[in-house]
């Protein structure tokens, strides 16, 4: 799996997400018909947000981009459809590559560490899958969004 396709596949599924989400709230509060859609749909897009963002932070690592680069790419999850133009962007302006770059002998230690994960993908996947459910766990206890 490359930087460019890890990114891409996950903005895809951040805004596929959004849109289930964007259906179910359509449902809950224009027809008033059901709820399920927010429930089911809020989750996975939530779900989905977190591991946007835990990935969208190693490639920016890896791919060595700027602070601002990396805000925008957060960012970018928060409205829906945007990790579509920033996966655009992104590509476009070379920052997504066929090859991961950091090293064992990288210069900052978030590269020696992305190195480290990229290595050790099956423990990283693991990582990565209780990471998620951490950060959904805590998401949820915060409450809904305002």
């Amino acid at each position: 799996m490359t930087p460019r396709s890890l990114f891409r596949g996950l903005a895809v599924a951040e805004a596929i997400t959004w849109a289930l989400l964007l259906t179910g709230m359509f449902l809950k509060y224009v027809t008033e018909t059901t709820e399920l859609g927010v429930q089911v749909f809020g989750m996975v897009h939530g779900v989905v947000f977190i591991a946007y963002c835990l990935v969208t932070l190693l490639v920016a690592i890896d791919q060595r981009w700027s602070l601002g680069r990396l805000v925008i790419g957060l960012v970018a999850a928060v409205p829906p459809f945007a990790t579509l133009l920033f996966e655009w962007y992104a590509d476009r302006r070379g920052l997504l590559g066929d090859e991961w770059l950091s090293r064992h002998d990288s210069p900052t230690a978030p590269q020696r560490a992305a190195c480290w994960l990229l290595r050790h993908h099956r423990l990283t996947a693991g990582l990565f899958v209780v990471a998620v459910a951490g950060l959904t766990g805590a998401a949820l206890l915060a409450g809904p969004p305002a």
